[in-house]
């Protein structure tokens, strides 16, 4: 008789319980809906990290979309890195070097089918460089380029390849003109 009063009295306060998180919950009447400005709003960007042998680098470079329809999207961006590689003493020849990178972009993004994103981007970056050794110098410089792009896109990933028009060996903080690309949309 006991255990079914104390069984009763634990889904007595059970069911009360559970009835009264309905009440006291904060539930407006009226659903909350984004403004039509955020709903075509989109973020995204990259991160990297990279550690190996006396070598480190860290990138962060967010980016936010406003579509103007299904096949037009603008954006701007901003990115920052660092990247620090230790002079080798074994090796004379071998230069430490430690670099920073910030600055932004403006981005626009046409899609003249679903899957395929054409892209134009212009770039500005400033560039700090220490080079330590046996010359140990410095430099810094305003780097800028103007990308075209074409990529593969899969629901909100791009997969792609860009060009910089502006593309020159001295004080350039790319390697090569084109430069593969993954854009992530959230």
């Amino acid at each position: 008789m006991k255990i079914k009063r104390k069984l009763l009295n634990t889904f007595f306060y059970t069911l009360i319980f559970l009835n009264s998180s309905d009440l006291f919950s904060q539930q407006d009447s009226i659903p909350k809906t984004k403004s039509i400005f955020w709903q075509k709003v989109q973020f995204g960007g990259g991160l990297g990290l990279a550690f190996g042998n006396g070598y480190s680098n860290f990138s962060l470079s967010p980016t936010g979309y406003y579509h103007l329809n299904k096949t037009v999207s603008v954006g701007v961006g901003i990115s920052g890195s660092y990247v620090a590689q230790e002079s080798n003493p074994s090796n004379y020849n071998a230069l430490g070097y430690k670099s920073t990178v910030f600055g932004g972009s403006i981005i626009g993004l046409f899609h003249p089918i679903e899957d395929i994103q054409l892209s134009t981007e212009i770039e500005q970056l400033r560039v700090n460089r220490k080079f330590n050794g046996v010359n140990t110098s410095n430099d810094s410089f305003w780097n800028t380029a103007v990308f075209i792009g074409v990529g593969y896109r899969s629901q909100n990933v791009t997969f792609g390849v860009k060009y910089n028009l502006l593309y020159a060996n001295q004080n350039n903080v790319f390697a090569q003109d084109w430069l593969p690309f993954v854009r992530v949309m959230f």
